[in-house]
């Protein structure tokens, strides 16, 4: 009963250590990209370029873009959201098993009228 307490505590544990890694991750994204984003932004106007050239300057949501799809990926791990999950896996294995069967016995039966008539 204690040991299966203690694996329940250190799933927890882990559990607790992969969210605080991603919300660790998010925050750093945050804040580096609004560092990045002002600090462009205040270049770029001083530079001449009005606020909304200066915004939409493409470098900046690049940055965004890019790292964003990392966060993305660093989200459906931590949160379990798979476009492939073992459901996936299990219906693909199931698709290529009975496709295979079939090849298989276009070979192994050249005559399928005489396999129907012995069944």
């Amino acid at each position: 009963m204690e040991n299966n307490m203690e694996l329940k505590r250190a799933r927890a544990k882990e559990r607790i250590k992969e969210l605080k890694g991603f919300y660790v991750h998010l925050a750093v994204y945050l804040g580096v990209n609004t560092f990045i984003t002002v600090s462009k932004l205040i270049r770029n106007i001083g530079n001449g370029e009005s606020l909304s050239e200066a915004f939409f300057d493409m470098g900046t949501f690049f940055i965004w873009g890019a790292w964003g799809i990392g966060v993305a990926f660093h989200a459906a791990k931590t949160f379990g959201i798979s476009l492939f999950n073992k459901e996936w896996e299990e219906r693909q294995i199931r698709k290529y098993m009975e496709e295979d069967r079939r090849e298989a016995e276009k070979y192994n039966n050249p005559f399928p009228e005489e396999r129907k008539r012995l069944s």
